[in-house]
Parts: C-alpha cells; sequence; structure tokens
C-alpha cells in the first residue's frame, strides 16, 4: 500500500481546501464544498472565503445568510458553523445524538431527572412561531416549567441540543456586531430539517458525509473524520462505501481512505503564502493534525489563534489593530518568505480595511 507522507498529504489537503489556488467558484458552492467554515467568532469565514476564491466580495456573504441560503447552525463538534440550507437540513438529524451528548457531558448533574424528550417538545412549541429569541428569553419563558437545571444548562440544552437551531442576522453579516438570537431551522429554511436515516449499510446521509469530507480534507483516517464531524466513525456508512475508496498509509501506518479522482498534487507543487482566520477548519478537520502543523504548535488550533501558512505549515501568527497586520513568525523565515508573507499581509490588510490600509509588520524571527 503506498505511503502518503505529510507533505504529500499537505499538498493534497491545500487543494481540496482551495488554499493551494484560489478558486474563481461561487461563495454557496464554496461553503458547501468546505462541508462549512466554523464560525462561532462571526467574522473569520470572510477571512477564510477570501483566503481561497478570487475576488471575494463579503457583501455576497452577507447576502447570502440574509436570503437564507446558508445558515450559523451547532453543528459539527457542537461547534457554531457556517453551511449551506441543504446540508443542514439533511445533516442536522445525523448529528441530534451527539449534540445532545455533548451539552450533556458538561450538563449532566445539572440535568439529571430531565425528561429531555419533553424538555424538546416545550422548546420547539415555544420555537414555532417562528420568532428570532435569545438564549435567556428561551429559558425565562420555560422556565416555570423547568425551574431545575438552572438557566445556562437549560439554554444550551435547548439551543445546542434538542432544537435545529439557526443564529438569526445581523450576527455574523460583515462588519455588523449583533448577539446571538436563535430561531428554528424549519421555519427560518421553510422546510423541515430531513428525517434520521438509518445507520449501518442504510446510511445514505453518513454515506454522504464520507464522500463530502474525503472530496475536502482527504486522504484521511476515521479518526480524522471522527475528529472533524465529533460523530462516532460513522462505521457503516464507511463500510458502505469502502469498495469505491482508495487507500493509502501515512507514516504512522494509519490507513487513510480517499476518493479516486481526488486531487493528490505532486509534493513538490509550490505553496503561496495563506492567511487563515481562527479555528480554521484545515487544521482543526484532522485527529492527526501534523500534516500541517507542527506538534509543538498544535495548541494554536485550539486557543483562537489567526495564523499564516508558508510552504503549506504554520509558520506565524497574526493579528490586527488599527488596520495594521502584524505577523509574529514561529520560526526563521527566509528573505524570499518574509516578502511574500509581507505582500500577502498587505493584500489582508486592504481587504479588512475596505482598501484604506495596506499596512503589514512582519516581526522579526525567534531567535
Amino acid at each position: 500500500m503506498t505511503v502518503l507522507d505529510n507533505r504529500a498529504l499537505n499538498r493534497a489537503t491545500l487543494a481540496r481546501q482551495l488554499l493551494l489556488e484560489r478558486a474563481g467558484r461561487p461563495v454557496v458552492d464554496a461553503v458547501a464544498h468546505l462541508c462549512g467554515l466554523q464560525a462561532q467568532e462571526p467574522q473569520e469565514p470572510f477571512i477564510g472565503l477570501w483566503s481561497r476564491l478570487t475576488a471575494f466580495d463579503p457583501a455576497v456573504l452577507s447576502d447570502l445568510l440574509t436570503r437564507r441560503s446558508v445558515v450559523r447552525t451547532h453543528l459539527m463538534r457542537r461547534t457554531v458553523h457556517l453551511v449551506t440550507a441543504d446540508d443542514v437540513l439533511a445533516w442536522r438529524a445525523r448529528h441530534d445524538a451527539m449534540l445532545r451528548q455533548r451539552v450533556l457531558g458538561v450538563y449532566r448533574d445539572e440535568l439529571k431527572g430531565v425528561d429531555l424528550d419533553e424538555l424538546a417538545a416545550d422548546a420547539r412549541d415555544l420555537m414555532s412561531d417562528g420568532e428570532p429569541r435569545t438564549a435567556a428569553e428561551i429559558v425565562r419563558a420555560l422556565a416555570g416549567r423547568w425551574p431545575g437545571p438552572g438557566p445556562r444548562p437549560l439554554g444550551e440544552m435547548v439551543v445546542a441540543g434538542l432544537v435545529p437551531m439557526a443564529q438569526a442576522p445581523p450576527r455574523g453579516l460583515w462588519r455588523t456586531k449583533g448577539g446571538v438570537r436563535n430561531v428554528a431551522l424549519s421555519s427560518w429554511l421553510g422546510r423541515p430539517v430531513d428525517p434520521p436515516a438509518p445507520e449501518g449499510a442504510d446510511d445514505l446521509v453518513g454515506q454522504a458525509l464520507v464522500r463530502r469530507y474525503l472530496a475536502a480534507y482527504g486522504p484521511a483516517a476515521t479518526a480524522d473524520l471522527r475528529a472533524w464531524s465529533g460523530l462516532a466513525g460513522l462505521p457503516g456508512a464507511v463500510a458502505a462505501v469502502r469498495d469505491e475508496l482508495v487507500r493509502f498509509r501515512d507514516e504512522r501506518g494509519r490507513e487513510l481512505l480517499d476518493l479516486p479522482d481526488a486531487p493528490r498534487p505532486d509534493p513538490d507543487t509550490p505553496a503561496p503564502v495563506r492567511f487563515l482566520p481562527a479555528f480554521d477548519n484545515a487544521i482543526l478537520g484532522y485527529q492527526d493534525r501534523g500534516r500541517i502543523i507542527d506538534d509543538a504548535h498544535r495548541g494554536l488550533s485550539v486557543a483562537g489563534e489567526r495564523v499564516v501558512l508558508v510552504d503549506g505549515r504554520v509558520a506565524a501568527t497574526w493579528t490586527v489593530a488599527e488596520d495594521v497586520v502584524t505577523v509574529d513568525p514561529l520560526r526563521t523565515l527566509s528573505r524570499a518568505d518574509r516578502a511574500a508573507v509581507a505582500e500577502q499581509g498587505r493584500e489582508l490588510a486592504v481587504f479588512l480595511s475596505d482598501g484604506d490600509s495596506d499596512r503589514v509588520r512582519v516581526a522579526a524571527s525567534p531567535s
């Protein structure tokens, strides 16, 4: 079985993630291809798409949110993701048990004795009018019948675990601040969430998830699929599609699965500098992140640091203040790499400032 080293996996990941070459595809198609973008920080998806698409216009993404073609919702790993309307309707039921269990994992004692099915029915009835509500408003409306859990456990279980919700604009719009107001997905999109699919060989939703994940993240191990989705590996779905996939091994000996016709570029393909937003799934979408980030820096990926890819790997962090993009290298950068980082940083500064600034500062490399 062919062994793919980290550099080969890196170039495959960059190609699938639209980071090896910016794509000219429509924004909604890019969101679908990427299986959504992690979005608990509302402005970060705009940066992620700017790094991936040619001539990206943030107003287009804002328009897609207001037109309800894409939505912000709790989904993979119980984190807020920006996903297409079609995908959230198809995928939400497949994530129901995981979402509920992850909230219970935090608030098991507080929710002990609560009939979650009854609570869900009450919450669905409350939200059936299609009115966006904050978590506090939901809790106040339900607290008379459900006083025991306390406001935070009750709110998080309803909003993230029991009732499929969208976060209504202005939350998530470009350069717009707005608190989280939750609205039932079925009301917001005018369609019910697809019913749960059977698990095992007949799990067509799971099979589609496997194929979609590999198209955006492969080659990958089932542990990577599990880490990205938060689901328990989808073993039945993986088994059902295994015969249509190709297999490799990584340097650790793990089996990697992939779509046969998906791009796997030459490992020597040049990789341009790319600025990634906080919590980008190009890093978080794997259990083994060695293809894109060194173990010494792995913690950056869950700490909300924005990072810079140089030759396809995390080589710096970046911040922006007063329209100045500041880059802090994590390792020594060559003169050519510093120049490429500065040039891409200038373009980012222009984007973030709506053309008012192209200022960038690349700090000295660590000694």
